[in-house]
């Protein structure tokens, strides 16, 4: 591994170790946008195996959006708990079918709420 990549591996272990929830959650959504848009590259140009990693590591993330929801804490979290539920499933089909359309439905409901939670994030920070 080159040092320039050893240095940014450890910068973002760095970033992420010292992240706030908030900061957590914005940086999965991040992740997730960015993995759904491999997702849509790969599928186009018919990279079964890249399509699965990306399609994979963006059900992972799902899951951990999902699994940190503390509904005894916020219980109107049940309908944020659902949409996760709906985009695991619209994931799992894009996976099996290889379907572009199904991410790009994925993208639809994941970008506003990435947007959401950055802003949500960004002006608790400027309080």
């Amino acid at each position: 591994m080159t040092t320039t990549a050893t240095l940014r591996r450890l910068y973002t272990s760095d970033s992420v170790t010292t992240a706030s929830p908030a900061q957590l959650v914005v940086l999965l959504y991040n992740r997730l946008v960015k993995d759904l848009n491999l997702a849509l590259v790969t599928l186009e140009r018919r990279d079964v195996e890249g399509s699965h990693r990306a399609l994979r590591h963006a059900q992972e993330i799902v899951a951990e959006l999902s699994s940190s929801l503390d509904l005894e804490l916020w219980p109107e979290g049940r309908g944020l708990l659902a949409l996760y539920d709906y985009v695991q499933d619209r994931l799992v089909h894009a996976n099996v079918t290889k379907s572009g359309a199904l991410v790009s439905e994925v993208l639809e409901v994941v970008e506003p709420l990435r947007d959401a939670f950055t802003e949500a994030h960004s002006t608790g920070e400027a309080s």
